[in-house]
């Protein structure tokens, strides 16, 4: 395979974050590791833990991230599970691209899971349950715009969903009665979109105890990093969305 077909995926989580080299197809070529995303969540230590978590990685030519918070044209204007403060209009792009050397494209978590994982068929929606909630929107495989969906009052208490069945939720409140939230998210998801198929993905997708619909799937980390290969084919249909920055 000729290296300027190979991409290095990224997945930044406010828990962990995870990365693999693919090909254009989206096929793994290096082993797909993790590492716990920096305390601090700063710019800086994140590129950090990039670098050393990358640095036996296969040959690549360029390199797709996925952010945990809303980006635009490769500048960060939120990032609540790692700290807006330290991310509102940061050229992350820019600056990870000057540190590796190699093009980048950003764009939000959810939505590059959604790249990977959805089928191409219809209205479909990706959500990621895992340090907070995130969402991906998609009609026949193309992104729709993205909606910070996680940060809409959902409660009678006015939480929001990353209050409501973020991670800090679960340890708070326990499996049981997490389920049972979940499952009123899923039935507000249904009646408000309307969605020919929901796709759950993030790390807490696997605590999910109750039967799902036939057009519901479980998905993993791994199904969603895959959509940084096909970030790379969409230069066309994506333009600036997906803007390159390089050294």
């Amino acid at each position: 395979m000729d290296l300027k077909d190979n991409i290095l995926s990224i997945d930044i989580g406010g828990s962990r974050i995870k990365a693999t080299v693919l090909n254009s197809d989206g096929v793994e070529i290096t082993e797909f590791k993790k590492i716990d995303t920096p305390t601090s969540g700063s710019p800086e230590h994140i590129i950090g833990a990039i670098q050393e978590l990358t640095k036996d990685f296969a040959s690549y030519s360029k390199i797709s991230v996925g952010f945990p918070g809303y980006v635009k044209n490769g500048v960060v204007f939120t990032a609540p599970n790692i700290g807006t403060d330290l991310w509102k209009g940061v050229p992350f792009a820019k600056q990870l691209a000057e540190k590796m050397n190699k093009p980048v494209r950003l764009l939000n978590d959810a939505d590059m899971q959604g790249l990977g994982i959805a089928n191409g068929n219809g209205f479909e929606i990706v959500v990621t349950l895992g340090t907070g909630f995130g969402t991906a929107l998609l009609m026949n495989g193309n992104l729709l715009p993205h909606l910070e969906l996680a940060h809409h009052p959902v409660s009678k208490e006015k939480k929001d969903y990353d209050e409501y069945i973020g991670e800090k939720a679960l340890e708070e409140i326990g499996l049981e009665h997490w389920n049972r939230r979940i499952q009123k998210v899923i039935a507000i998801l249904k009646t408000v979109f309307n969605y020919d198929h929901l796709y759950i993905g993030g790390g807490n997708a696997k605590k999910i105890t109750f039967e799902l619909e036939q057009n519901i799937t479980k998905v993993s980390n791994k199904d969603g990093i895959k959509g940084g290969a096909k970030l790379w084919n969409t230069e066309d249909q994506y333009g600036v969305i997906f803007s390159r920055q390089t050294k």
